[in-house]
């Protein structure tokens, strides 16, 4: 890692928040990069644990930002606000890249210069052993837009941006306490291709506790993004039909689901929006 005074070319961003036995291994996987003009900031979301402590072992190899416990979205935001590089790359604090991730990217922006966003295809472990996606979760290149409706096909770690796409399509929503990257990609894919190289650089963890895609009812904030999106009434009429249409089949299996538990006032919220954006 570069560290004179020149701007370096990536910022890379780990947000984290009581990961003590996993952060280290993130952090590793980033500094053993085969690219080095890079800055690493890691955004401390008001650890409790020994996190602090492990952050400051680094010394100068990583610069550290602590805040109130806010959320992964106002981690993320923070550290990208703070990023001094024209590309950022984002890192979960569960995850880890392989050595030429970085360089990879780099290489693909040099000869992509119309790009604004690309990720790349990652190995999932789960429980300490090697799973296989499923066939729904088959990252596309491009636009991605109407496969992206159902579930996020962004992984956070894999992806690369330029600086500015944020400037345009806005920040990770920090309302949202899940599927925070569902929403920020929907308001990016609807706008620009998101470009996918196809070679697996990244290990994505599972399983643990405290892993957010684990939380329940997902859709409930799928929904959320779905609405805000169709809200900004700026899509397209074929991906405003295909948002309509994924937002009715979810909202219609949730609120099937809040009657059958009886949170009928919750029910009826989902019956209003089916009938506020009709098929």
């Amino acid at each position: 890692m570069e560290t004179g005074s020149k701007e370096p070319l990536v910022s890379v961003v780990i947000p984290t928040y009581n990961r003590e036995g996993m952060v280290g291994q993130a952090i590793d996987s980033v500094l053993c990069q085969d690219f080095s003009d890079f800055e690493l900031i890691v955004v401390d979301d008001g650890s409790t644990d020994k996190t602090p402590d492990l952050l400051r072992s680094y010394g100068e190899r990583i610069r550290i930002i602590r805040q109130p416990n806010r959320g992964v979205s106002a981690a993320r935001n923070a550290g990208i606000r703070a990023a001094a590089g024209s590309l950022i790359a984002l890192l979960d604090s569960d995850d880890e890249w392989l050595p030429g991730k970085l360089k990879t990217q780099i290489e693909f922006f040099k000869s992509h210069p119309e790009a604004l966003i690309c990720q790349t295809e990652e190995i999932w472990i789960r429980n300490g052993q090697r799973v296989n996606p499923k066939k729904r979760h088959k990252k596309p290149s491009g636009w991605i837009f109407t496969p992206s409706l159902e579930l996020c096909l962004v992984s956070p770690s894999a992806v690369m941006m330029r600086g500015e796409l944020f400037d345009r399509v806005g920040f990770f929503d920090e309302d949202l306490p899940a599927c925070e990257d569902y929403d920020l990609w929907l308001r990016v894919s609807c706008r620009y291709p998101v470009y996918l190289i196809d070679e697996s650089l990244i290990i994505k963890r599972g399983g643990h506790a405290d892993q957010l895609s684990k939380m329940s009812a997902l859709d409930r904030y799928r929904i959320e993004g779905l609405v805000k999106i169709l809200g900004r009434r700026a899509l397209p009429q074929d991906l405003q039909e295909a948002a309509i249409n994924v937002l009715q089949r979810k909202c219609k299996i949730y609120m099937a689901g809040c009657l059958k538990r009886g949170r009928f006032a919750e029910a009826s919220r989902y019956e209003n929006l089916l009938e506020a954006y009709p098929e």
